[in-house]
């Protein structure tokens, strides 16, 4: 197959950089440009020194001049993409955004959880990323918006439990997730530093998150949302507290996991079995588009605690961007995302 060209909108952030590691890697795409206002005309392996000598003769050219290629990925703040998306459109037959600005279903919901929409007629036109549940809907589209790190920790979590009928909608379900600093992307500032990071546990935000719009549109759920910073640097994990309102047994839970995600290339399951990691674990998903899945039912059966982890910048971000490109396309869908991970690694 003619390699197909690729590029990416924002490659100097931490995001970006993974999509370019991802893409140097992948046997399909050719990377045509890296692009980024602040380091233009510089080598890409200056900021992502992973990347020395992958691409020697790569370097970040101005976001202005953006060549034809056909597949775009844009990897900008929120706000952005909805303004250039006629431009990144033009650029490209299949345009990637893996900001906020496609998410959501309504123009009311952008109006109530963000600062309105300029472009709200291209929200219908827009693919949610995630193939684990909405694999159906993206052959063939050309505006992809890949979820957010939080969000997706979440949805992949709880969705097998909306699936098997374990939920409907009116339970009462309690979500904390915590989070690495480099959710907070490269210019993350002051509570991102390593000085004001480490050792901590700190709750950022307690109620009111942007991702709980995404988890509730995607699952029809209520839910109830934290968020904390971590000491870590990759990596989201979420522990959800759900109530069913009848009995549920292990026998139906693992009916619904399994059920959802056996046959998934990229999800695996830890359930309470033996050894050190025992639950889903960001450190064991670091690097990887792998997301894992577990629970534990309470001796009441009256709570389900269920657990996920996944890499913030790869499942919750760039692998989830390129994993749904390979589906758009039409191409091998593990293509690009094979790598399974290290152990032992600090921190991830």
């Amino acid at each position: 197959m003619t390699d197909l060209t690729a590029s990416v909108v924002g490659a100097s952030g931490f995001t970006g950089g993974e999509l370019l590691r991802l893409l140097a890697g992948h046997p399909e795409f050719e990377i045509e440009q890296a692009t980024s206002r602040s380091y233009d005309g510089k080598s890409v392996g200056s900021v992502h020194p992973n990347l020395r000598g992958t691409h020697p003769d790569l370097r970040f050219s101005d976001p202005e001049e953006l060549a034809s290629v056909d597949v775009l990925f844009t990897a900008t703040p929120h706000g952005v993409s909805m303004e250039q998306i006629d431009r990144f459109q033009d650029a490209a037959d299949t345009v990637v955004d893996l900001s906020a600005d496609f998410r959501l279903d309504t123009e009311a919901e952008y109006e109530e959880w963000y600062d309105g929409h300029s472009r709200p007629e291209l929200l219908d036109e827009s693919v949610y990323a995630l193939p684990e549940i909405n694999r159906e809907a993206l052959p063939g589209a050309d505006l992809i918006a890949s979820g957010g790190c939080n969000a997706t920790a979440t949805i992949l979590g709880l969705h097998p439990l909306i699936e098997a009928g374990v939920l409907d909608g009116s339970e009462q379900v309690v979500v904390d997730v915590k989070v690495g600093s480099s959710e907070g992307g490269a210019g993350g500032g002051d509570a991102s530093s390593h000085p004001e990071r480490s050792g901590v546990v700190r709750p950022y935000a307690p109620t009111g998150h942007r991702h709980e719009a995404e988890i509730e549109s995607f699952l029809g759920l209520d839910v109830s949302f934290t968020c904390h910073a971590v000491d870590m640097i990759r990596g989201a994990s979420a522990t959800a507290h759900v109530f069913p309102n009848g009995p549920v047994s292990k026998g139906d839970l693992w009916k619904a996991y399994r059920g959802a995600y056996e046959d998934e290339p990229f999800m695996r399951m830890a359930a309470g079995g033996s050894g050190v990691y025992r639950y889903p674990e960001p450190k064991a998903v670091a690097g990887t588009n792998y997301g894992e899945v577990g629970f534990e039912l309470d001796p009441s059966n009256k709570r389900v605690v269920v657990f996920s982890a996944i890499d913030n910048m790869m499942k919750g971000s760039a692998g989830q961007a390129v994993h749904a490109a390979n589906v758009a396309l039409g191409l091998e869908e593990t293509a690009g995302l094979e790598f399974q991970g290290l152990h032992p690694v600090g921190s991830p």
